[in-house]
């Protein structure tokens, strides 16, 4: 469980701050090979990030590939294993993000990817450098898989990275663990892990 007297290590969050959310969508949260159980269990910390800040919220979507065998290098080969997950087979309705958080967009913004990492997209980088963001508050899922690709890209682009821990999801205990344990642990001048409570306590 997150330990609720974490604090902001470097003080309070400005108008500089983005929430980014990471794939909370109807392929992950629904019966599909894909299905992350946690996804309703902090769906309702999400929604207290996104109805506090919708326009500073930009949702991610992972978009698979159109049929099986697609893509570049491995990918080929991981789409043949995940040949029920493509969107011929899942169908595009799949790839929206959760009922509950379509009400937002917008003001909320949505980047869509087709890898892990957001940061292949310009149009992510585009956002952010209009908005003049400097810190990045992330939730979402798979803690393991987007939403690492996703802090580690926002380290190496220089901004402030805060995880709201109890908005975080994975079809994994251990390594969702493990991962709190390597940001708190590894990237201390980096990376805040806090919970969503004291996110908003400290974003005005």
């Amino acid at each position: 469980m997150p330990n609720r007297s974490k604090t902001l290590r470097h003080g309070a969050l400005g108008a500089g701050c983005v929430h980014l959310c990471v794939d909370m969508q109807r392929m992950f949260a629904e019966d599909t090979a894909w299905k992350t159980p946690w996804m309703d269990r902090v769906l309702p910390n999400v929604l207290r990030l996104v109805a506090a800040h919708p326009a500073q919220t930009v949702f991610t979507r992972f978009i698979p590939a159109e049929r099986p065998g697609q893509g570049v290098g491995t990918w080929r080969r991981y789409y043949r294993r995940w040949a029920d997950m493509t969107l011929q087979h899942l169908g595009r309705s799949m790839v929206e993000l959760m009922p509950e958080l379509t009400a937002y967009v917008p003001p909320a913004a949505v980047i869509d990817k087709r890898v892990y990492s957001p940061w292949h997209e310009p149009a992510l980088r585009q956002l952010l450098q209009r908005r003049g963001a400097d810190a990045l508050v992330i939730s979402g899922g798979e803690t393991d898989v987007c939403v690492l690709s996703t802090v580690l890209g926002a380290i190496d682009h220089g901004y402030r990275v805060v995880i709201a821990e109890d908005a975080l999801c994975s079809s994994s205990d251990e390594t969702h663990d493990a991962l709190i344990t390597v940001y708190e642990q590894r990237y201390t001048q980096q990376v805040e892990t806090v919970p969503v409570a004291e996110i908003l306590a400290q974003w005005p």
